[in-house]
């Protein structure tokens, strides 16, 4: 088991630490269940016909945001 506090670590540090440590089951418990706590936003379905629309604004509208979100949890 491990001493480390998980909850203390943003995402992108916990994230960082079981790249580091996966051998930590403790760990990849932690990442997967902050995972899980993140909404996921649907953004379009494969039959609407402005699919590559909605597709090319969500991009720009994550690469706008990309200094503020870490875009690759």
């Amino acid at each position: 088991m491990s001493n480390v506090d998980y909850s203390k670590m943003s995402d992108r540090q916990l994230k960082d630490y079981f790249m580091a440590h996966r051998h930590d089951c403790d760990a990849l418990s932690a990442y997967l269940e902050r995972r899980k706590q993140h909404k996921k936003e649907i953004i379009t379905s494969v039959d609407d016909p402005d699919f590559d629309a909605k597709i090319v604004a969500s991009i720009k509208t994550q690469l706008a945001a990309a200094p503020e979100r870490d875009l690759t949890d």
